[in-house]
């Protein structure tokens, strides 16, 4: 009896030797295997700044347009000027020889195409066809034609005898920019009194005693 209680002890502190290193083994592969809560795992993709979407506006300038003007003559008419709108505030003008058959075209840019306008015209004897075509973005705008008959006379009293407005009317002067049109002169103080008149010249007095005779007989 005496030899066995040093028996029973080793065998129960190997017993809880053996407890100890099963516990421990779990612990170390407990902190192993799970992550920490709220972690992202290297599977996930991560935005970059290259990638952030955009809305895609771009700023654009306002659209111009390409505007073609042609013109012809069609008889025995002499004189002819052709004057046109070439841009959104100059009106250009050209007096080209119109031998039957020929057509005069020229070209502008506009960033209106309803201002694109040009207006033919000529001279006495008149007697003559005019045809004119405006095309915007090499499509039709706008399209005439008039005969002008022949006169014996210049027609003075009518100044748009002989000419024929096409598409939008020029309102400039040819060849002038808008802004440079001549204006009024100014009137001085409110505007409901006219201006002082220019006092006269003065002139120093004319002698006025008559020149002495050289024929005249002394006595």
């Amino acid at each position: 009896m005496g030899r066995s209680t040093p028996v029973a002890t080793f065998g129960a502190a190997m017993a809880l030797t053996a407890a100890v290193s099963v516990s421990t083994g779990v612990a170390f592969a407990d902190d192993e295997v799970w992550p920490a809560e709220n972690t992202q795992s290297s599977d996930e993709v991560q935005p970059t700044d290259g990638a952030q979407p955009t809305d895609g506006a771009q700023p654009t300038d306002g659209a111009q347009h390409n505007v073609t003007y042609r013109a012809r003559v069609d008889g025995l008419a002499r004189g002819a000027l052709i004057t046109y709108r070439i841009s959104d505030a100059q009106v250009n003008s050209a007096d080209p020889t119109m031998l039957p058959g020929r057509t005069f075209e020229a070209t502008a840019v506009l960033s209106d195409p309803a201002e694109a306008g040009m207006r033919i015209s000529i001279q006495w004897p008149y007697s003559a066809n005019l045809h004119c075509e405006i095309l915007v973005d090499d499509q039709l705008f706008a399209q005439a034609d008039q005969f002008i008959g022949p006169k014996l006379t210049p027609a003075r009293d009518d100044p748009d005898y002989g000419a024929m407005n096409c598409g939008a009317p020029l309102s400039n002067a040819p060849g002038l920019p808008a802004d440079e049109l001549p204006l009024p002169p100014p009137v001085s103080g409110d505007g409901t009194d006219a201006p002082p008149a220019t006092p006269p010249a003065e002139f120093p007095p004319v002698d006025q005693t008559p020149a002495p005779d050289p024929f005249a007989t002394v006595n």
